[in-house]
């Protein structure tokens, strides 16, 4: 079935659409989810969480850019409602001119599990802002915004987490710098 016509079945409350819609998508929305919280249970709770949302508000999607990518921002949303509720989320060091001297990327020769495992041995700040921004392409500032610190603070978080998982990497000869 297509991804219109399914979106439209779900929207009418057909429950084999929605089926179809949490088989095709669940797998990828919970790997996105397991990078901001590593507790399985807490991780499904999430998901399940999540896809309530998307099914009650489906029908504020605009068709505008990727459903997955708006299924995705709403899972997202759900990761930080819950890192802030459970007040899980600690930031150190406040810093005021951070300039990172270059982009770093994940699409080179590492492994996702090695990444996902050493993103894991991250504090939940690091985390938290290095997914935003890496992973998922947010700036700065919008991480900010969605995090309630200032654009220096995300800055200084993602530094930090780059710096953490350098030394990771180094121990396993692995290189993320490009």
């Amino acid at each position: 079935m297509e991804e219109r016509e399914l979106i439209s079945k779900c929207l009418l409350n057909d429950r084999s659409a929605q089926k179809d819609l949490y088989n095709s998508y669940a797998p990828r929305i919970f790997a996105l989810i397991k990078r901001y919280i590593q507790d399985t249970f807490v991780a499904e709770d999430i998901l399940v969480e999540s896809f309530f949302k998307i099914f009650s508000r489906l029908s504020q999607y605009r068709e505008t850019g990727s459903f997955e990518g708006w299924m995705k921002k709403v899972a997202v949303n759900e990761c930080l409602m819950y890192l802030r509720k459970n007040k899980a989320f600690h930031l150190t060091i406040e810093s005021d001119n951070i300039v990172l001297p270059f982009e770093i990327s994940v699409e080179s020769d590492i492994d996702f599990e090695v990444l996902s495992q050493a993103l894991d041995l991250l504090p939940v700040g690091y985390r938290t802002v290095f997914n935003l921004y890496v992973m998922d392409g947010f700036k700065h500032k919008e991480i900010a915004e969605k995090l309630g610190i200032s654009v220096n603070t995300s800055k200084s978080q993602f530094k930090l987490a780059k710096e953490r998982l350098e030394k990771i990497f180094k121990q396993k000869k692995i290189s993320i710098t490009g």
